[in-house]
């Protein structure tokens, strides 16, 4: 016959803690799956949509310079 051993002391503050991180992590693997990108994927957007605008602005002709040419 099997013998009744005593199982290991657990703390159950660490317990419930690692329970809620786990749980959590799960919540947000959904919400990153129902929403879309993760806040770094925005931020690397939005950088990128901004140096793109900046090129683009850096190359436009100034519309007093292009009035000026006209006038001679």
């Amino acid at each position: 016959m099997m013998e009744a051993n005593m199982g290991d002391v657990i703390n159950l503050k660490r317990f419930k803690k690692r329970n809620e991180k786990e749980q959590s992590a799960r919540q947000a693997d959904a919400n990153r799956a129902r929403f879309g990108w993760t806040k770094a994927e925005r931020a690397l957007d939005e950088r990128r949509k901004n140096r793109a605008g900046d090129l683009l602005d850096q190359h436009r002709l100034d519309q007093h310079k292009l009035d000026d040419g006209d006038a001679s």
